[in-house]
């Protein structure tokens, strides 16, 4: 049997945080073909396994900047956990679990003739239900026991680029959840991970 060091990593991290309902999650995770997932359909790490290196990626990021911001502000240590660090980084994209289908797609070779290659097709149709949000209440149903600013990070942490954000009253709460030092954290980690870590 073919061990996966990525997806060790992963669930060694997760059961570390002692947390309760990890178990479950891991589960589900590995039924829903998290593991073998990509991160995104085109963009970043569009691969089979993108999915997993992109939450790893995510996490080592999130630690760094965890660390920075506990020198430049000792007194925010106790308001960046790293349970809750580990538990928001390594979870916030499980909505991404079970949307990717593998598709034949074409595209113009260097000599402007069509060529077939393996790609990716996203299908929302089965939970259609916002990115953070569903992330969160996929968890939730799963056991996982959340804290208020877990909650808030893994909903928020697409930042402006939620679809959601253009209602007033996502404005509001948006703005409120950036107060929470995790929210950034994460926001900041996963940007960084995305946009230059992995094109």
């Amino acid at each position: 049997m073919t061990t996966n060091p990525a997806k060790e990593e992963f669930v060694s991290l997760l059961e570390s945080t002692g947390r309760k309902g990890v178990g479950s999650v891991v589960d589900y995770l590995g039924k829903a073909g998290f593991f073998h997932a990509p991160a995104s359909v085109n963009r970043h790490l569009s691969h089979d396994g993108g999915l997993l290196e992109h939450s790893l990626n995510v996490y080592k990021m999130a630690v760094r900047l965890r660390v920075q911001m506990v020198e430049m502000r000792p007194g925010i240590e106790s308001r960046l956990p790293e349970d809750s660090v580990a538990i928001a980084a390594l979870l916030h994209d499980v909505c991404k679990a079970n949307i990717y289908k593998k598709v034949t797609k074409y595209r113009k070779d260097a000599n402007n003739r069509w060529e077939s290659y393996d790609g990716y097709d996203a299908d929302y149709t089965r939970f259609p239900l916002g990115h953070g949000e569903k992330s969160v209440v996929m968890l939730l149903r799963l056991g996982l026991e959340l804290t208020n600013d877990e909650v808030l990070a893994i909903r928020w942490h697409m930042g402006a680029w939620d679809l959601s954000f253009q209602s007033f009253e996502s404005k509001s709460n948006i703005s409120a959840a950036s107060d929470v030092p995790l929210v950034a954290v994460l926001q900041a980690a996963d940007a960084l991970a995305a946009h230059i870590l992995e094109y």
